[in-house]
């Protein structure tokens, strides 16, 4: 089966991780790193592995720019990563022995966060699509992201990949500031029965991001996690916030996501 996945990462200035994520992706035959124009080293990082094959495009939003890098692909099924993403060896051992039925064209998998290093027992981060047939998969900006959709079934995956972003966290706020202002958007277009628990509750503006700094710190425990428990929290309180400021503020032109 490994000699069928074809991993698929975009990349804008990941120098901090993108060394890290390849390392563990000497299994596949061919690695496609779709990159926005990085400024720093991330194209010199990328090309220093011989199974990678290096594609620049300039960045108009994440959906297209991941239709563009899946028109790349040469296998039946991709394996769609960002570059802070580490496949543990356990989970390519689980996509070795994977014999999907012809119903199924995808599958999930879940998530564990990493800060520094250090795994949390939880976070907010939900699970998703990762690894789908080729020929059946497409894209869809759902707010600042993208998502896959598949035309079958999807089945989950056992072994959850590590999301572990090792960028400063002026780049992590910097990233919240365009991204929120897609997200606020999306909120604000929904048809409000169609909102999550979670879309309701940040409707409400001032009470969201202090609902979700006692939500991780104290439901789901990363109080316990220390300081990388206490960063995370920070960090979902700071995202939360900008979004606040979004939602409060009037409407105002995307910014470009890259």
């Amino acid at each position: 089966m490994l000699d069928q996945i074809t991993p698929l990462i975009l990349t804008r200035d990941e120098e901090p991780n993108l060394a890290r994520t390849l390392g563990q992706l000497t299994w596949a035959t061919e690695v496609i790193v779709v990159d926005s124009f990085s400024t720093d080293a991330t194209v010199d990082i990328a090309r220093r592995f011989p199974n990678v094959r290096v594609l620049q495009r300039a960045f108009d939003e994440h959906a297209q720019q991941w239709t563009f890098g899946l028109q790349q692909v040469r296998t039946p099924w991709f394996l769609a990563l960002d570059a802070d993403y580490f496949v543990p060896e356990e989970l390519v051992r689980e996509m070795e022995g994977l014999s999907p039925p012809s119903s199924v064209r995808a599958y999930v998998a879940s998530f564990r966060y990493a800060v520094n290093g250090k795994v949390l027992r939880a976070s907010l981060y939900p699970p998703r699509i990762v690894l789908a047939m080729t020929q059946h998969a497409t894209f869809w900006q759902d707010g600042h992201t993208q998502r896959i959709a598949v035309d079958g079934e999807a089945d989950e995956l056992r072994t959850p990949i590590v999301h572990d972003d090792r960028k400063s966290f002026r780049s992590f706020v910097e990233r919240q500031k365009r991204y929120m202002v897609r997200e606020a958007e999306k909120i604000r277009d929904a048809d409000p029965r169609a909102l999550s628990v979670a879309g309701r509750l940040r409707k409400l503006i001032v009470i969201a991001p202090f609902a979700v700094l006692v939500h991780t710190l104290f439901v789901k425990g990363l109080i316990l996690d220390g300081v990388a428990g206490w960063r995370y929290a920070w960090e979902r309180f700071v995202a939360e916030l900008i979004l606040a400021r979004e939602l409060f503020g009037v409407r105002r032109p995307k910014p470009p996501l890259s």
